[in-house]
């Protein structure tokens, strides 16, 4: 931190960006090195699974991913070392799921309501 007084503005935070990035780096090593588990994949399941073990895959996908969004950026918000593009990243990718998944329950409920008003 002592080489970073005597930058101008722009430097400054970009050096302050690059040493939060190594101290990420380094945590994660760590992590990594001690059995920190993963972070999951989201789940998949084949064709014989049917439609509705699918839905749930997705549905369970998209709240892992909204569960992960809401620890990075809370662990951001406690002034942990954690990048402000992944915290933004993570949001946009729960953000991304929730609206995805909210598109196809709105055609299934439109799917529905056509089957509903056809004539027997």
């Amino acid at each position: 931190m002592s080489g970073i007084s005597g930058l101008s503005g722009a430097d400054r935070v970009m050096a302050l960006r690059a040493q939060i990035l190594e101290r990420n780096e380094a945590l994660q090593r760590a992590n990594s090195i001690a059995g920190a588990p993963a972070p999951s994949a989201p789940a998949t399941t084949g064709a014989s699974g049917g439609f509705g073990a699918t839905l749930e895959a997705a549905l369970k996908s998209v709240n892992e991913t909204q569960t992960a969004a809401k620890a990075i950026s809370e662990s951001y918000e406690r002034g942990e070392t954690v990048d402000v593009a992944k915290v933004m990243l993570a949001r946009q990718q729960a953000s991304i799921g929730f609206e995805a998944t909210l598109q196809v329950r709105n055609k299934l409920l439109s799917a529905y309501k056509d089957i509903m008003s056809m004539p027997v």
